[in-house]
């Protein structure tokens, strides 16, 4: 029931098909980070119908950097990245998934598949109730896992977690922070950066802001066996946390919904065997750091569909120029996500004086042309209508321009 998911059994069934969703809680997830939707999202989003549901949170972007004791300096946002992306939780985009879900979509909560078997005409999956406890054999004519960035589908249908996830070596925490935190305007945006730690406060205009708290790491394994909150005040406690961070680890300490993980990505040489086929962070996960997660997802499933519309009796052909057409934009977006995880968790005390410095010089017209050099990376997978130049590349005539 994530955004992929969704999105892909929205397009599944406009192309003929009868999705089931299966999902491993009981009720469907509210809330979430922030998120930034890229061009590149906003034109799958606009394809699949979820588009108009959906609207920029904070279009004025005030964003400043800010240390422990208070000092302000404006600074460029998440608006200048290429894409002009709309900023907003991940939750409105699942919101907006699920508004466009046709009401003959079969969804099963408390259910999770426990063993997948395929031969050449379809797939026979498990399927356990977490609160029955019943299980029934079902056999489904192609499989999606769209289940994240530890997917129960990929571990049964191509192997162990470690087989694939990548260690970046740093540590996530996100959640919704309720009003606005001590020291700080309603509405603004602001960046705590130190060398191998940062807090961001994301603000929106009619929101309450979200937190992003990131960190090096030696062992991420040790980083589970403590409490989040325990843990990240330990990673800022050499000096005084001064008003506005001391705020925000206060609110940690009792925050709904709060994302406390390890910055991975997912490396596949394949995204398909058979008829199953993954989706999204399960197949290919860019990390937070990329900001493109959400709009790989809604691409991915638009470009999906599109392809098993073409070859509706060949889900070989259908998923191999899937994952060929897609295949070069995501290396991409991971490429981002690497060279991009400095921008929001600096490495050393020089990195940090160099992003004061770039503070000041974009506040003139020469200053924001190199900043745009800077960021110029994926300019086109972050901005253009990916399924019709992956079709066009594949010698295949596009949609229809949205």
């Amino acid at each position: 029931m994530g955004v992929s998911g969704i999105a892909a059994a929205t397009r599944l069934r406009a192309a003929g098909w009868t999705p089931v969703i299966i999902e491993r809680a009981a009720e469907r997830r509210r809330g979430g980070y922030f998120i930034g939707l890229f061009e590149a999202g906003m034109i799958a989003a606009d394809r699949l119908g979820i588009l108009g549901h959906l609207h920029d949170r904070n279009p004025g972007a005030l964003s400043y950097l800010i240390d422990r004791s208070g000092h302000q300096l404006r600074t460029f946002s998440m608006k200048d990245l290429p894409g002009r992306p709309w900023l907003m939780l991940r939750g409105d985009v699942e919101q907006a998934a699920f508004a466009t879900l046709p009401a003959d979509v079969e969804v099963r909560y408390s259910t999770m598949p426990t063993a997948i078997t395929q031969d050449d005409q379809g797939v026979h999956v498990t399927l356990l109730n977490s609160q029955s406890g019943d299980t029934v054999i079902e056999r489904f004519d192609l499989v999606v896992g769209a289940d994240g960035l530890r997917s129960t589908v990929r571990s049964l249908a191509f192997g162990p977690h470690e087989n694939y996830l990548h260690r970046l070596g740093y540590m996530v925490a996100a959640f919704e922070f309720p009003g606005t935190p001590a020291g700080l305007e309603p509405g603004v945006s602001v960046q705590l950066v130190e060398p191998d730690r940062a807090m961001w406060v994301f603000a929106f205009e009619d929101h309450n802001p979200t937190i992003m708290i990131s960190y090096r790491t030696d062992d991420v394994d040790a980083e589970f066996t403590r409490p989040a909150p325990e843990r990240i005040r330990e990673v800022f406690s050499d000096q005084p946390l001064g008003a506005t961070l001391a705020d925000v680890l206060g609110v940690l300490d009792h925050a709904d919904n709060v994302l406390f993980d390890s910055a991975e990505q997912v490396h596949m040489d394949r995204w398909h065997e058979g008829r199953v086929v993954l989706l999204g962070d399960s197949a290919w996960c860019v990390t937070l750091y990329a900001g493109m997660g959400v709009s790989a997802g809604l691409i991915g499933a638009d470009l999906l569909g599109e392809l098993l519309e073409r070859h509706p009796h060949d889900t070989a052909t259908a998923l191999s120029e899937w994952e060929q057409g897609l295949r070069p934009y995501v290396q991409e977006y991971q490429a981002v996500g690497l060279n991009q995880r400095a921008f929001f968790v600096p490495d050393t005390s020089g990195q940090v004086r160099l992003r004061r410095a770039m503070s000041v010089v974009t506040r003139f017209s020469i200053g924001r042309r190199v900043l745009s050099a800077i960021l110029e990376g994926a300019v086109e997978a972050r901005t253009a209508d990916i399924t019709a130049t992956a079709l066009q590349r594949l010698g295949i005539k596009p949609p229809p321009t949205v």
